[in-house]
């Protein structure tokens, strides 16, 4: 589901290779209106545009597009020029790579995705890389970490909404017998039941868990896991009850204090606006008691902001 705030577009994307290839001609580029046409296109358009882009001047957008922009700005645009499975993959190559690795990146990705969204980067990620997506996660992930993400990437999970409560107590005991029941953690039985039961299914369990035992089985992963295991844990758990407060809670976390986190902030609101961006912010006004642009119109400046901004739609 798109929510991109777009009112239609009258351009062609023909028009639109056309307005680019002049705000990079002459001295300087125009980077106002380069931001005001890529902000307000979907995937498809943008696919369009580069394209056409391609076709008329015998050059490709993207290395235009580096050769022009600047900093968070070119990070951001570029970003938003794939499509979102394509853009996945690039995030976790990225979070991968000995010399970036951002694990916690990686993990937030492929542990808020649908089996879906999954199956789709997968096949992106072979055909840019030419190298499983498993294959790098064996390489550069260690530990129980590395267990539950190839776990995550290769198992399929049902979609649907339907419930089992019988088997959502089982899981719940389950998980109450390998983790604070016991001195240690038995942490094979928690890879296995949050890699293998769907969202809706998992947020029954965690229902479930509460009902038996009063606490919450996310004050249980954090108590009885730790470090990269912990996140990727809490990140599968809170996005089979919420993702859209997941990610709303991220991107406060991101601009937080002192200093922004822009790597996260543009991570974030490139990869969910074609997804879910109404949800989060809906989560983030009620939760923080303040409108995501606000917030992000207050941590960034220039280009960057207004095109952030673009992406997010209305102040509301």
């Amino acid at each position: 589901m798109s929510t991109l705030s777009l009112s239609p577009v009258l351009t062609s994307p023909r028009d639109d290779a056309i307005q680019l290839y002049r705000a990079f001609k002459g001295l300087g580029c125009d980077t106002a209106a380069v931001v005001n046409i890529l902000a307000h296109r979907d995937a498809t358009q943008r696919s369009l545009i580069q394209h056409e882009y391609s076709a008329m001047y015998s050059e490709d957008l993207l290395k235009r597009l580096v050769s022009e922009l600047r900093g968070k700005l070119e990070t951001a645009v570029l970003l938003w020029m794939h499509d979102p499975a394509g853009r996945d993959a690039i995030v976790i190559r990225q979070a991968l790579l000995p010399d970036l690795t951002n694990l916690d990146a990686a993990t937030e990705v492929i542990c808020s995705r649908t089996p879906s969204q999954i199956q789709l980067i997968k096949q992106n990620y072979q055909a840019k890389f030419g190298v499983f997506l498993e294959q790098d996660i064996e390489r550069h992930t260690s530990g129980d970490h590395k267990k539950l993400l190839l776990a995550y990437v290769s198992t399929s999970r049902y979609e649907g909404l339907e419930v089992d409560r019988e088997m959502a107590m089982k899981d719940a005991k389950a998980l109450y017998k390998a983790g604070e029941k016991r001195l240690g953690t038995d942490e094979k039985t928690f890879i296995c039941i949050f890699s293998e039961r769907s969202r809706a299914q998992l947020a029954a369990i965690s229902a479930a868990y509460h009902d038996i035992y009063g606490g919450s089985l996310k004050k249980a992963v954090k108590s009885e896991t730790s470090g990269k295991f912990e996140r990727g844990l809490l990140t599968i758990l809170q996005c089979s009850e919420n993702p859209a407060k997941y990610f709303a809670k991220a991107l406060h976390k991101a601009m937080k204090g002192l200093g922004t986190d822009d790597t996260t902030l543009i991570r974030i609101i490139v990869t969910r606006t074609e997804i879910d961006m109404q949800y989060i912010k809906a989560e983030y006004l009620r939760k923080y008691k303040k409108t995501l642009n606000d917030a992000v119109h207050s941590d960034t400046s220039g280009h960057y902001r207004t095109f952030l901004l673009s992406l997010l739609g209305p102040n509301n």
